[in-house]
Parts: C-alpha cells; structure tokens; sequence
C-alpha cells in the first residue's frame, strides 16, 4: 500500500513510519522539514506546510500509482479550519483519511467505560485557534468532525490516551522509568491502587497500520493495556526493570495540592481519583481490542524507555516531573508532618 503521512518524523509519526515499513508498504511524508529532517532518509519526502504548500500534494499524487494513496495519516491535526483544508485537498487523491485525536475529545470523565459513542465536548468560538487545557480536547472533536463531512465513511478516527515509550518528547511517561531506576526514596501521588490507562507508541502505531491494510473506518479508543492497571503495579515493575533499590513515599492529594504539585505535569501519569475524573483512566477499549490491538509487555515498555533515554545528553532539559531538588524538598516536609 502506499501510504501518506502528514508529520512523520516526531514520536508517533517516526513509529508510523516504522511500522508500515516493516510491513512492505511505501511511505511519502509531508512536513515542513523542520523536526529531525534527517529521518528517513530513504523515504519520500514531500517538504511544505500543511496551511500554505497543500498544491504540492497535488502534483505529487500525479507520481503515484492510480494518481493516488491508499490512505493518509494526520499525526498533527488541531485546528478544524487547517484540518478541513488538508481533508478537501486530499479528497479524490486518498481512499482512507485516518485522523490521529485523543480521549480528550469526550465532555466529560465521571463515567466508568467511556465509549465510542459518549460525548464529545464543544466550544463557544469554534474559530478559535489557540490550545489551552480547556480548548485542546472540544478543537480535537471538532478536527474529527471535519474529517467525517469530508470523507465520510472512508475516514478512521483514532482516540488514543496516554502515548509512551521510545522518542516520546514529553516526559509524561518516561519520568517514572527514570526516576525508580536511580534508587532512593521516591516521592509518588496518592496512593499505589491509582488506576492508569497508557499504550505504547509502537502498539498504536502497528494497531493503526493494521486497520488501514483492513480498510477499516470509523472511531476507536485506543489506550491500555488489556487489563486494569495501577500506578502502584507500574512502579513496581519499574524497580523490577531496573532492580533499582527504591523505595515509594505516598503524598496525600491535600500534601501535593498545598505545594502546589500539579498532577500529571510533576507527577506524570496521575490524576486525582475523584467521582469527576473516575472515568479518566478506566475507558473502554474494548472496541480496538475486537478490532486486533496487540500489547507488548510493561517490561518491554519501561526496558526500552529506559534505554533510549540513556541516550539523551546530560544536559537534557526534562519536560515533566520533579526535578531533584524539588522532590528532595517534599519528601523532608512529608518526613516532619
């Protein structure tokens, strides 16, 4: 198959690439160049900003087999108004739009097992082309939408969760593998019996391959793993990994709200398991699961995240978690409550 990838070289973009490779199909990127450019190298690449430099996928089109690709994968889509104008310009010149989104889409998280067909949350200027925390996830349904009137049936919509493992540049995962493997008192949020929903980057990106050599359409939870999960389990399985020496400290809600330490930026992974965010962490993949998502092994996970950050430089400025002086900080005023 030949396939299109709006983005393609940052975390699920590059795993995309990846996976469909790996699967004999032919991939053409379309980005502006500017996020390691030198990924690829072997890999068609069609350099333009998705706004401006659309007219050269035309031309482009006209170079592949049937003047068209089987499908294209928008990584990068979250603005409707952008969104849209990619859609129209690759209708007629694609069969299948797949449009990467996220459970941020759903109204709201007080209902255990959100599903498909729950919600989605709306804005009041759906114009507006700014992302904040309030904004992010009604824009994403709204992106979703776009697609649909333009596509319709051929169109895939993927909802993931928390995206980590390898080449993730936010941190939200990789703080924790990290951290445990350095040893010592470890300072963690609430309480070890915390559910939590993550998928590694290289299951989602093999899932999505999967379903556009289907010819599947429509919309899909897509996070994990197979089984309830707790930040306790996750944890312990990080010491495991690295057979580190640490050991856990629990921070009651109130403790880290008074010291005004934010969950999941300092403390990744978590949020606060309240009646209105019970279902955050507990949507319902059973949809994508029927449909052939695969897991690897937790272990694989945290082996290969902690492998790949080592590889970072040691002036690597982290995105998320504590930094050192700072936990310290808090583990002493737990130590004198």
């Amino acid at each position: 198959m030949k396939i299109l990838i709006i983005g393609g070289t940052r975390f699920l973009g590059r795993h995309l690439v990846n996976s469909a490779r790996a699967r004999r199909h032919e991939v053409t990127l379309f980005n502006r160049g500017k996020t390691n450019p030198n990924l690829f190298w072997q890999v068609e690449k069609i350099r333009g900003d998705r706004e401006k430099d659309l007219d050269q996928l035309s031309g482009a089109a006209l170079s592949v087999s049937k003047g068209q690709w089987d499908a294209v994968i928008d990584t990068c889509g979250y603005f409707p108004r952008i969104v849209r104008m990619s859609a129209e310009a690759l209708k007629g010149k694609v069969e299948n739009y797949v449009f990467i989104s996220s459970i941020s889409v759903y109204s709201a998280f007080s209902k255990i097992g959100i599903n498909e067909s729950d919600p989605v949350g709306k804005i009041e200027d759906e114009t507006m082309e700014e992302i904040t925390g309030e904004s992010y996830g009604p824009l994403k349904a709204l992106c979703e939408k776009a697609v649909q009137e333009v596509f319709g049936m051929d169109s895939l919509v993927i909802r993931p969760g928390l995206i980590v493992g390898p080449h993730d540049p936010t941190d939200r995962f990789t703080y924790w593998p990290v951290r445990v493997a350095r040893g010592g008192t470890v300072l963690a949020p609430e309480k070890p019996e915390i559910p939590i929903q993550i998928i590694d980057v290289r299951d989602l990106s093999d899932f999505i391959i999967k379903l556009i050599e289907q010819n599947v359409s429509g919309v899909f939870n897509a996070t994990g793993p197979d089984h309830e999960l707790t930040l306790g389990a996750m944890l312990d399985t990080c010491k495991l990994v690295s057979a580190s020496d640490a050991k856990f400290k629990w921070a009651s809600v109130e403790f880290l709200e008074k010291n005004k330490v934010t969950p999941w930026s300092d403390m990744p992974v978590w949020v606060p398991d309240t009646a209105e965010d019970a279902g955050f962490s507990r949507v319902n993949i059973s949809k994508a699961i029927n449909a052939g998502l695969k897991f690897l092994s937790l272990e694989d996970t945290i082996r290969d995240t902690i492998k790949w950050a080592a590889e970072r430089p040691e002036e690597y400025e982290w995105k998320a978690g504590l930094k050192l002086e700072r936990e310290k900080e808090l583990l002493e005023l737990l130590n004198v409550q």
